[in-house]
């Protein structure tokens, strides 16, 4: 069974930041990618940053040189720093992660709330 706990959401005022934690545990042989992900209210959920056991990174364009991802594979832990919030970036966000047991299998946190206040 694995499982991914997210941590590190609230509320905060615009311009404001916040950092965003994802734990993965279980019984497993690695982490392949770690992303995070965010739905906001009557929205789909998109993708907001995915960091590979490599290290590489991919953003939204929405969210570029404002947020950024990192891991601590002996943690099995990935971060995201959230900097001049915006309204706009009000979501519930979740931690996703590609587990590897005997193949390779997509988990995802229960969602922790961000809310950027005007």
């Amino acid at each position: 069974q694995v499982q991914l706990v997210e941590s590190g959401g609230g509320l905060v005022q615009a311009g404001g930041s916040l950092r965003l934690s994802c734990v993965a545990s279980g019984s497993f042989s690695g982490i392949n990618a770690m992303g995070w992900y965010r739905q906001a209210p009557g929205k789909q959920r998109e993708l907001v940053a995915v960091i590979r056991s490599s290290g590489s990174t991919n953003y939204a364009d929405s969210v570029k040189d404002r947020f950024t991802a990192s891991r601590d594979n002996a943690k099995n832990t990935v971060y995201l720093q959230m900097n001049s919030l915006k309204p706009e970036d009000t979501a519930v966000y979740y931690c996703n992660a590609l587990v590897v047991i005997t193949t390779t299998r997509s988990y995802w946190g229960q969602g922790t709330q961000v809310t950027v206040s005007s």
